[in-house]
């Protein structure tokens, strides 16, 4: 069973349970299970076999291993500094005052959601710090419009990954540029940029829908219940007694920017420091490019919204806004808040361990390289489709750049025009996969930014995420055609672009007709 089909039946269960059952934990750990048992079969991959064998490699080197790495923890503790943050700036009236000031100068639904979209956009330092930032900063005003909770997380999810991977100052930017072999990792990023076709194509798409008033398939419900009736969470909201309480008098819009502003500053230093700017070289010290290269998401941003928090501590202290005791009584309470996101990350990580465990990166590895050669100008479609799949699995685009990108470049020389678009291929399709899995970690942390249902974010994410990536595929099979006969690829995005307003469009007709 090692590095064969059988590797992905843990996520694909654990995925599919999750749609059908819309109960999101029980079928993280059910496919978390499921890849014990096939780890621990007699004669597999495992070396303890049967009910021992399942056990430990479930708890001991799946729960207790992803908890006990320090990337991992990191992440967590930067996950709760964020929620002890928000119920500060919720509590000094901060949140409050922003929302004041919004309905006086947002006035429309389409305003509101233009910008978060924007605000999206310049948080483009890291997915995480994106989702979890917007979405505290924005939920007061997308609340005032009657702004369905689950359109909140699709606007976040769409302007964190797709937005950073076109970002070459950017956390997703150092980790393609640690993937590519010959150092020349960065230069590849930004080349590649004009054919992350998904990532363009979904911002697009996003904008394009606002403007026209565009919704369909599930959202389209979500929508129209939050407009008709009020409710936001269509009947589920898992976030129901979580302590939100806002001082609304005495609070200004400076308890809610100047935080914010301390953290995006500490997070981008901290991200600095993890990549060793501060620290002088033979040659002096190092270009911003290269240190964000070089930086650990992990350790960057635990350290800045650390530092972060102090500030904004003392900051509150010396406006007299909150007294120190208040604060400490709020740190549980931040901590309550990301528990559901804690909980799924946790899971997540521990089944994409199963699915590691199982060999599922040797075994798509062997299903490119044996149709590389027959296919050489339809491989740029086929790197976006076995990154998709690649990544709905696991959970994770990070892991599958590592798989995919060395894979791409043994196969082309760096000087074949199809080497950059496959490249941006598998690009695309790992943020396009990552982007509808209900396992993704930045999926999750968009629910919970939004403080959404889960399932509801992903069902109602998911049509959207599909019709880009279909526009996409298709791109990218005439952009290889293009390519292999030695005419530019990059005309396909214009095409695909124009493609997808004529698309919304179409969509808006049939919506004024019905």
């Amino acid at each position: 069973m090692y590095a064969t089909v059988w590797a992905l039946l843990p996520p694909v269960i654990a995925i599919a349970l999750a749609l059908a059952t819309k109960e999101v934990y029980s079928s993280l750990f059910i496919g978390i299970l499921v890849g014990g048992v096939l780890y621990a079969v007699p004669g597999c991959a495992g070396p303890l076999a049967g009910f021992e064998g399942t056990l430990r490699h479930v708890f001991e080197d799946g729960v207790v291993g992803v908890l006990s790495d320090s990337y991992n923890v990191g992440i967590l503790v930067f996950l709760v500094i964020l929620g002890i943050m928000v119920c500060l700036m919720n509590r000094a009236g901060g949140s409050a005052a922003f929302g004041r000031w919004a309905a006086k100068n947002i006035k429309t639904r389409v305003g509101a959601q233009l910008a978060t979209v924007v605000l999206g956009c310049l948080i483009f330092i890291d997915d995480y710090f994106n989702c979890l930032t917007v979405g505290s900063v924005m939920r007061p005003l997308t609340d005032k419009h009657r702004i369905s909770r689950a359109k909140l997380a699709y606007l976040i999810d769409a302007t964190a990954a797709p937005v950073c991977i076109i970002a070459p100052v950017s956390s997703w930017a150092a980790a393609v540029a640690s993937y590519a072999a010959d150092g020349q990792g960065l230069l590849l990023f930004i080349r590649a940029i004009p054919y992350n076709f998904y990532a363009l194509f979904t911002v697009v798409m996003m904008v394009g829908m606002i403007l026209l008033g565009v919704e369909f398939g599930p959202m389209a419900k979500h929508e129209k219940t939050a407009i008709e009736t009020g409710d936001l969470f269509s009947g589920a909201n898992p976030y129901t007694g979580v302590n939100e309480d806002t001082a609304e008098s005495k609070g200004q819009v400076v308890d809610l920017v100047f935080p914010i502003a301390v953290l995006i500053i500490a997070c981008i230093v901290g991200m600095l420091y993890s990549g060793n700017f501060f620290v002088p070289g033979d040659e002096g010290y190092m270009s911003i490019v290269t240190a964000f290269s070089n930086s650990d998401a992990s350790v960057g941003l635990m350290l800045g919204s650390a530092v972060g928090l102090v500030i904004t501590m003392l900051f509150y202290l010396a406006r007299r806004v909150l007294k120190f005791t208040e604060m400490m009584d709020f740190i549980p309470e931040g901590f309550k808040a990301m528990v559901p996101a804690i909980l799924i990350l946790t899971f997540a990580w521990t089944l994409k361990t199963m699915t590691d465990s199982l060999g599922a990166a040797q075994f798509v590895e062997g299903v490119v390289k044996g149709s590389a050669g027959a296919f050489q100008m339809f491989l740029p479609a086929l790197v976006f489709l076995v990154g998709c799949l690649l990544a709905f699995a696991t959970g994770t685009s990070w892991g599958t750049f590592g798989i995919l990108i060395p894979i791409t470049q043994g196969v082309f020389p760096a000087d074949n025009p199809l080497s950059i678009i496959c490249i941006a291929a598998c690009m695309a399709g790992a943020v396009c996969g990552d982007h509808c899995s209900p396992i993704s970690d930045t999926t999750i942390m968009a629910s919970a930014g939004a403080q959404s249902d889960h399932v509801n974010h992903v069902s109602t994410q998911l049509p959207y995420a599909m019709t880009a990536a279909g526009i996409s595929f298709v791109c990218y099979i005439f952009a290889g055609l293009l390519a292999a006969a030695g005419l530019p690829g990059v005309i396909m995005l214009p095409v695909g672009a124009l493609a997808t307003v004529g698309l919304l469009l179409v969509l808006k007709k049939r919506q004024s007709k019905a």
